[in-house]
């Protein structure tokens, strides 16, 4: 780390040993072993146009799904046509869809509304 860097409040180094590797899945097992909820937050993964279809299903049923785009990114006019369906989909609900990030979307069923203000030190 140069001396700018230092005084500018570059990037700060960490020995790998200081971190940890999380094991939650006895978390994730407990969760799934609870009754069935209302809704669900699903994660789809957008390879062709075919798999719209699923997506549309899910929020059709008032689940909130999360859209990875990143493998349409190649054919630009494919993901075109993918998000102009799922804004279609998110009009047609009277839900929402707004980007995370570059490779991700997130679609909303009926009555779920997207805040696009970030929460920050407990201010809006």
């Amino acid at each position: 780390m140069s001396v700018f860097d230092k005084i500018l409040g570059g990037k700060k180094e960490y020995p790998v040993g200081e971190y940890k590797e999380l094991d939650l899945s006895e978390y994730e097992e407990e969760l799934l072993e609870e009754e069935p909820a209302e809704a669900y937050v699903r994660v789809a993964e957008l390879t062709s146009l075919n798999e719209l279809a699923e997506v549309r299903r899910q929020v059709y049923e008032g689940n909130i799904v999360i859209v990875d785009i990143s493998l349409m990114k190649h054919d630009r006019l494919m993901m075109d046509r993918a998000i102009k369906e799922l804004k279609r989909v998110a009009v047609d609900v009277r839900g929402d869809i707004a980007g995370l990030k570059e490779d991700h979307l997130i679609v909303t069923p009926t009555g779920i509304k997207i805040d696009r203000n970030k929460i920050t030190g407990g201010e809006k």
